[in-house]
């Protein structure tokens, strides 16, 4: 039976009843769930101080778990990334530890590949996956069925529709990227992973589409873009347009970087804050094929 170690890196829980529903459809799915110690600590918006969170990620890694979980995302890894011991982790990887999660998480995948190499798993959290009511949508079938085979070692590759316009594109590269925002606030910081090569991927949540641009441009104008055989993008939601908008809507903000970015940007990457989600070997080779509007990356 895999062994699945929930811990909380970032946010606080704000309900214990969720995680508790969490581990036990986890163990109806044939994990063996384990709870780390300070799982529902609290300390402000945050699942513990720095300390406790600190502590807990390094106990995780000591573990070794085959799978590490994250309870939730929210906000808090930033505040830990000079503190993390990044080759305590990368040797819990070399031992089998698959760290799994997205969001606030990117911080943690991307500053583990960029100190060590080590790959991770963009997937699902307890909470937001796993934890929530029938009545608010349940377990969706896809993200649930997409992460068994993943962490079985099954799942070799994926296919999305995307736009037209980018039929026989055809690329390798390390798989890398996550929450736009996130990714966009370790430029320039030591837990930057400078891929060349590589297929990018994005998403976010909350974030008004001239913020997506903004975040974009960034990318763009630092040179990352430039360095990228692709860039995929996936969901970008729960944003509320302004009565400033005038017709200015997200495929403006895509379509502006394309303006100015030769790199291939392609839509309708199954992932980020919504139900169905994939989920993505971070830091691994990955091959990306399109055939008309049908769009597939295999690794």
């Amino acid at each position: 039976m895999t062994d699945l170690l929930i811990y909380t890196p970032a946010g606080v829980l704000p309900a214990a009843a969720p995680l508790r529903l969490a581990a036990r459809r986890l163990r109806g799915l044939g994990f063996a769930v384990r709870l780390d110690e300070s799982v529902l600590a609290r300390h402000q918006r945050f699942g513990g101080d720095d300390a406790t969170r600190l502590a807990a990620l390094h106990r995780v890694a000591a573990a070794a778990p085959s799978i590490a979980m994250a309870s939730r995302g929210g906000y808090g890894l930033s505040r830990l990334l000079d503190g993390i011991d990044w080759q305590r982790l990368a040797r819990s990887v070399e031992r089998g530890t698959r760290w799994v999660g997205y969001s606030d998480l990117t911080a943690l995948q991307m500053g583990l590949l960029a100190h060590t190499g080590a790959p991770s798993w963009a997937g699902p959290m307890a909470l937001d996956d796993f934890g929530r009511s029938e009545e608010a949508g349940g377990v969706d079938e896809v993200t649930r069925d997409c992460f068994c085979e993943a962490m079985g070692g099954e799942l070799e590759g994926l296919g999305f529709r995307t736009e037209a316009g980018f039929d026989g594109l055809a690329a390798r590269g390390r798989l890398w990227g996550g929450n736009l925002s996130m990714l966009c606030s370790l430029l320039g910081t030591p837990h930057w992973p400078a891929v060349r090569g590589g297929i990018l991927f994005l998403e976010d949540v909350n974030e008004h589409p001239y913020r997506i641009e903004r975040g974009l441009l960034q990318l763009h104008q630092a040179g990352v873009l430039a360095r990228q055989k692709a860039v995929l993008l996936g969901a970008f939601s729960a944003w509320k347009p302004s009565p400033l908008d005038r017709g200015y809507t997200l495929k403006t903000a895509v379509a502006r970087l394309r303006s100015v970015s030769p790199t291939p940007v392609l839509t309708g990457l199954p992932f980020g804050h919504v139900q169905p989600k994939v989920s993505l070997p971070l830091g691994r080779p990955v091959r990306l094929a399109v055939e008309g509007r049908q769009a597939w990356l295999a690794w």
